[in-house]
């Protein structure tokens, strides 16, 4: 079937431009998460599980989470300071 793999080319590169191309970095991250899942379908397509398995695990499962804990930090860490109304200045 090679408009499955053509699709699955595609889909890569839309995703990892998507990735690299956005300036919000949560979408980045998700784009990351799906670019993985899909090279780890490519990768089931080219009959090698255990790499497929891997890059599911690993690729987008483990570093997924991590990059988004560490946008969570980032986010609590540098929100901008609102001043409180209430105070006299």
């Amino acid at each position: 079937m090679p408009w499955l793999d053509l699709t699955l080319a595609l889909a890569l590169i839309v995703t990892a431009a998507l990735a690299l191309s956005t300036g919000d970095l949560f979408r980045a991250v998700v784009m990351f998460i799906v670019f993985g899942l899909v090279m780890a379908l490519a990768w089931v397509r080219l009959e090698a599980p255990d790499i497929a398995l891997a890059e599911a695990a690993i690729g987008a499962g483990l570093t997924g989470v991590l990059l988004l804990d560490t946008l969570g930090y980032l986010n609590r860490r540098f929100r901008p300071v609102e001043p409180d109304r209430n105070e006299a200045p």
